[in-house]
């Protein structure tokens, strides 16, 4: 076998008939794929796993609810032979040699005339790892070597380079809340691939450091804007280096629509012409209570969340908040941008109803090495911030959830 090893093919089994013998696990695994390949699918089995005929229920597959009988493969261009009857799947084999049908056999790898690779996915391009050693076949170093190279190219280790013209254009992506496992893998991937990344001071910085030394990276905080105001300085950039003809990626922290000005710089791109892709990023006000042992909602504490940005105070004229409702409410409060307003945030809150005892939580630098949280109440939040030198970035949770669940650095 070694002399002789599989020829790797990709088969193209839309509208053509594939018929699968068994409807056990392993039918269960395999059906997916050959569903999403558009394949005419016919099983043959009496019996089913509820997810397996929760297919046949759908329409994905049609299911002969019966043994093998001779006969059953004379129409396919595929077989997969997976049933628990070794004499029903050394007879559906040998009509699958007669009529030179592909066929996968799970119970004698060595019988078949077709092995199974270990596939997986990313962007556009599907990885097969076959092992041609007959004698060390090992089917989870296959799928090890399958998910190292998936991973690979999904996180952005692994760069194919792209020998077509690629599309100019920008990329808006949430680099999540500060550590850098927490982008999501579309966000990595296309950092991997950037000629361009201007990056906010509270995106995810050590990912830059492992940037290709071609791609420059600029500082948003340090763009000159002279007479422009600092956002529309950001938006004339990223509008500049896309018209250039280069990839650009715009690296926000947290989500780049929540409190993210992410709409204000889709907007400035879209009146340019320029196109742009908008990559979700985990929110902080979710992923950095989460982080600090807090969640947002609890079964019978709290039945609901609202996410607010602090970076006016109540009493100023600008605020869009209606802080008086939101101290009527029983749910969580989260508060972003907020640290050096807390004080009269806690004020207006208690003016209004809320109790001066309701829990607060400050946590700092939230999913990073220097992450801390600091504990108060609205009665007392001011001076401890004062006291605790409590500085940004830092997310604010107000409510009875603060006290649910171990503290990670207690």
């Amino acid at each position: 076998m070694a002399e002789h090893p599989p020829y790797p093919v990709g088969l193209r089994l839309l509208g053509r008939r594939v018929v699968v013998l068994g409807g056990g696990q392993v039918a269960q695994r395999r059906l997916p794929a050959l569903i999403a390949a558009g394949a005419d699918i016919r099983l043959v089995s009496p019996e089913a796993t509820p997810s397996v005929e929760a297919m046949a229920d759908a329409g994905e597959i049609t299911w002969l609810r019966r043994p093998y009988q001779d006969g059953d493969l004379a129409d396919a261009w595929y077989a997969l032979i997976a049933s628990s009857d070794s004499e029903a799947n050394a007879a559906a084999s040998a009509e699958a040699e007669r009529h030179r049908v592909w066929c996968v056999r799970s119970d004698d790898a060595d019988a078949a005339t077709a092995w199974t690779p270990a596939t997986g996915h990313s962007e556009g391009v599907t990885v097969a790892v076959l092992t041609t050693e007959a004698k060390g076949r090992d089917p989870r170093h296959t799928a090890a070597v399958r998910d190292a190279v998936v991973e690979g190219l999904r996180d952005g280790t692994l760069v194919a380079p792209h020998h077509r013209t690629r599309t100019p254009g920008v990329a808006l992506v949430g680099g999540g809340p500060g550590d850098p496992d927490l982008i999501t893998v579309r966000g990595r991937r296309l950092l991997a691939e950037a000629d361009v990344v201007i990056a906010d001071r509270l995106g995810p910085r050590d990912l830059l450091a492992e940037l290709p030394p071609h791609v420059e990276v600029i500082d948003a905080a340090k763009i000159p804007y002279g007479r422009y105001m600092a956002q529309e300085a950001i938006n004339n950039a990223l509008i500049e280096h896309a018209r250039q003809g280069k990839s650009v990626v715009r690296l926000k922290g947290g989500d780049p629509f929540v409190f993210g000005r992410g709409m204000e710089e889709v907007q400035a791109l879209a009146e340019a012409g320029i196109a742009c892709t908008v990559v979700p990023g985990i929110s902080s006000s979710i992923s950095v209570p989460g982080a600090a042992g807090i969640p947002v909602t609890h079964r019978g504490v709290a039945h609901e969340f609202t996410v607010v940005s602090g970076h006016v105070a109540p009493d100023d004229e600008r605020s869009l908040v209606d802080w008086p409702s939101l101290a009527g409410l029983t749910g969580t409060l989260v508060i972003l941008m907020g640290v050096d307003k807390i004080g009269k945030i806690a004020e207006t809150l208690v003016a209004h109803g809320k109790a001066p005892d309701t829990p607060v939580a400050l946590v700092q630098e939230g999913t990073t090495a220097a992450q801390r949280r600091v504990d108060a109440t609205l009665a007392t939040v001011a001076e401890t911030v004062r006291a605790e030198d409590v500085r940004p970035p830092a997310v604010i949770v107000i409510g009875p959830v603060v006290k649910e669940g171990p503290r990670p650095d207690a």
